[in-house]
């Protein structure tokens, strides 16, 4: 029914940024909150960032806060996840996720997600 696809990711050296995108296959985006998850090899899938279907409202992972920055554009039905001073342990698969309503921090809340984007920190 949906469908998410994100992209650029990319090879960054330690200290070096990169702009994720997530667009959405939906018409109804903007009652849609958006989150972005990361999963390294042999690791949970962990919570990142999200953007609520309340305008203006972010939500950030203690690892991230201060460096990353998601925010969404409703009339391009996609969501960014700006990443400043990537560090060697951002390195992950990136996926974007999507549901109705309040966003939350699990995974398992979360019922459509796209492929992922590889983010690849060098040190």
């Amino acid at each position: 029914q949906v469908q998410l696809v994100e992209s650029g990711g990319g090879l960054v050296q330690a200290g070096g940024s990169l702009r994720l995108s997530c667009t959405a296959s939906v018409s109804t985006f903007g009652t849609y909150s958006m989150a972005w998850f990361r999963q390294a090899p042999g690791k949970e899938r962990e919570f990142v960032a999200a953007s609520g279907w309340v305008g203006d409202t972010t939500y950030y992972e203690d690892s991230v806060k201060g460096r990353f920055t998601v925010s969404r554009d409703n009339d391009k039905n996609t969501v960014y996840l700006q990443m400043n001073n990537l560090k060697p342990d951002d390195t992950a698969v990136y996926y974007c996720a999507a549901r109705v309503g309040s966003a939350y921090e699990m995974p398992e809340r979360y019922n459509t997600w796209g492929r992922g984007t590889q983010v690849t920190v060098s040190s």
